[in-house]
């Protein structure tokens, strides 16, 4: 198939592109630094036809979308506009890489019926995005997945995430964190390439919304813990205790439904997972 890959140029876009190239699908680049930006309707509606969009673009650091909100607002929505767009006049397919929209959860594991909470500018901006593509969906039929990200990681990943700062410690020879207690389901960048993948074979019609996680979640504590068992290099580790007010100190994906629309029920442990960073 051909296909449209926004965002080609980021952390998922990096490992999708030639996953997908490898699976001999015909891969379309949008990125500002391939020459198409995708807030430019005059540079997207230029691209030739495509079966299928994956939609990743998007500016994700939530301390920023505090600093900037129009900026992520504009950008993560007209960027998803754009998409849809596209989508409707190519009458193609589009899957979408939204985000954990849940809040403080009232329950955990957290399935896709439970109460939505956007709780900052970067999580509004995501949920306004979900929005358009059920209005897309069902003003014109366009054929929509969407996969409400939990906490990703793997090699390479940049920015000021718990993983790779823990990493950039590590090479100091001492990791200092602060709350040791909030615990996360984070899911490999692999697992994260593997269910599109699978997606794509699946050729799903419709509107469909799926969490995208382990099912599993682990403590910081546990995760600096088991990060000194895989790292090649010693460092201690030290807590603050200082503790965020509002905290979420859980936050795990009910995957029941991934599992059984898209067949996928293999996730990578977090200690191979972790392994692979070094």
């Amino acid at each position: 198939m051909r296909i449209a890959v926004t965002g080609s140029t980021g952390f998922i876009g990096k490992y999708l592109v030639p996953a997908l190239k490898k699976s001999n699908h015909v891969v379309v680049e949008i990125s500002r630094s391939k020459g198409i930006d995708i807030c430019s309707w005059d540079d997207v509606k230029s691209i030739d036809h495509c079966d299928i969009i994956i939609h990743l673009a998007a500016k994700t650091f939530v301390p920023d979308s505090f600093l900037n909100p129009r900026e992520f607002y504009q950008i993560n929505n007209t960027a998803t506009l754009n998409a849809l767009e596209l989508a409707r006049l190519w009458r193609a397919k589009l899957i979408y890489m939204s985000s954990y929209l849940y809040g403080p959860p009232q329950y955990v594991p957290v399935d896709e019926k439970h109460p939505i909470n956007p709780h900052n500018p970067y999580a509004q901006s995501k949920f306004i995005s979900e929005e358009l593509c059920k209005g897309y969906h069902r003003d014109f039929h366009v054929p929509v997945t969407v996969f409400r990200l939990f906490n990703l990681y793997g090699p390479g990943q940049a920015g000021s995430l718990i993983i790779p700062d823990i990493l950039k410690q590590i090479e100091t020879g001492k990791v200092i964190l602060k709350d040791p207690r909030p615990k996360r389901d984070y899911i490999h960048i692999d697992d994260v390439v593997s269910v599109i993948a699978k997606t794509i074979e699946k050729r799903l019609e419709g509107f469909n919304l799926f969490n995208l996680g382990t099912g599993k979640s682990c403590s910081v504590e546990q995760l600096v813990s088991t990060l000194k068992e895989v790292s090649p290099k010693k460092f201690d580790i030290e807590f603050t205790n200082e503790y965020r007010q509002g905290e979420v100190l859980e936050s795990v994906a009910d995957i029941d439904l991934l599992k059984s629309v898209i067949r996928w029920d293999s996730p990578i442990e977090l200690k191979s997972g972790l392994k692979t960073l070094f």
